[in-house]
């Protein structure tokens, strides 16, 4: 059973309403009479900037059960198996569903009725709050559960479609669905999607985040920036994410144990400048070349040491493509340093929903010619996607 709950009007640019403030004010009754689960983290608050779990029990919502993806309930953590707590406040239990399990058992379901996720998403396939929703869901199916999805706005827009598109045979955490890197859809929509393409069939309700549109970004919905997660400090970061995480699968530092997390590329063998001319003019992007120095970096590269980096700036985000840019500076990188070059295939494929980017590299193609035939599958999912879309 599919119900989308909607909130009515719409507000004004700069006024957008979370979709945890309209589930208390407009959908309520979703929750009445049940044992309610709270799947969420530090990125949980209404528009006012109290926490779900404050908004929920002061609306008399009997919460029993609180659930954390990657990084725990409070966002700072960085290990891959993080353990269950308790919230000090309220003696609730925090089930972790990044560590043992990574979905809800059913004794943890057992003591709720409705499941409420709220999480902020990114806009990129390779972030892993929508995976976590997808397996709680299915969890909740086969428990018989309801899931409501409190949603929130797509931080970098809802119109831009970018990237391949994942081709499910390189489906893992990081990326379980058919869509693109950059997928312009919001953590509701993509549910209600995932809900289909993967056959969960979960009593799903999608409850929209109030006024806001797809050509909004999130320095335009009047809502403040808290970090989705420890490395993902500002909205430009947010903006290269869906290509600058290709190099996580390469001996390349994309900036983790600096400020400027995923805005540069660097290491100790790199040539900035000769990457910068390799590449040429990208649309709506400017590099340049600098040296960070990454302070006990979570993915251990090159702590303490000055790295000469290439720093990218969005100058125009009509027009920026952060899937091609970072394909091309991949691209130049393998010409330019093939011996010093690191790349860990399965990890690559998997972030880029394909091996055809890796294969390609090996083959020395052009980068024009990596990203022309994500072209189709992209104007297919174009297709497919409107069938989800919320949101003016």
């Amino acid at each position: 059973m599919l119900l989308l709950a909607c909130s009515g009007a719409g507000g004004d640019t700069g006024q957008v309403r979370p979709g945890i403030g309209v589930l208390i004010t407009d959908s309520l009754h979703l929750l009445a009479d049940s044992r309610v689960g709270l799947l969420t983290n530090q990125t949980g608050i209404g528009r006012q900037g109290a926490s779900d779990i404050e908004l929920l029990l002061d609306a008399g919502v009997r919460l029993t059960v609180i659930f954390s993806p990657e990084h725990g309930f409070r966002g700072v953590l960085n290990q891959s198996n993080i353990g269950h707590s308790v919230d000090e406040a309220t003696g609730l239990p925090i089930y972790s569903l990044y560590g043992e399990v990574r979905a809800p058992t059913a004794e943890m379901l057992s003591q709720i009725d409705v499941l409420v996720v709220d999480l902020q998403d990114i806009g990129a396939r390779t972030y892993t709050y929508i995976s976590t929703t997808l397996l709680a869901m299915q969890a909740a199916v086969e428990t018989q559960l309801s899931v409501v999805i409190a949603d929130r706005p797509n931080p970098i827009g809802g119109r831009a479609m970018q990237g391949p598109v994942l081709s499910l045979p390189f489906s893992s955490f990081v990326g379980m669905l058919p869509v693109p890197l950059r997928h312009g859809m919001t953590l509701g929509e993509l549910a209600l999607f995932g809900n289909d393409a993967l056959q969960i069939g979960a009593a799903l309700t999608v409850v929209p985040a109030d006024g806001w549109r797809r050509d909004l970004w999130f320095d335009g919905t009047g809502l403040s920036w808290v970090r989705p997660s420890p490395s993902m400090p500002d909205l430009e970061s947010a903006t290269h994410y869906p290509g600058i995480v290709l190099f996580e699968a390469t001996n390349l530092s994309v900036g983790r144990g600096t400020p400027l997390a995923f805005q540069l590329v660097g290491a100790p063998w790199l040539g900035p400048r000769e990457i910068v001319e390799a590449v040429g003019p990208m649309p709506g992007v400017s590099l340049t070349d600098t040296v960070v120095t990454p302070m006990d970096p979570p993915d251990g590269k090159y702590g303490g040491q000055a790295l000469p980096s290439l720093k990218l700036r969005v100058t125009d985000r009509t027009t920026y493509d952060p899937t091609r840019t970072a394909v091309a500076v991949l691209a130049a990188v393998k010409a330019l340093h093939p011996d010093s070059l690191e790349i860990r295939s399965r990890r690559l494929d998997e972030r880029a929903g394909t091996d055809s980017i890796r294969l390609a590299l090996g083959d020395a193609v052009p980068a024009s010619e990596l990203w022309a035939p994500w072209e189709e599958a992209l104007a297919e999912f174009r297709q497919v996607r409107q069938r989800y879309l919320l949101y003016p």
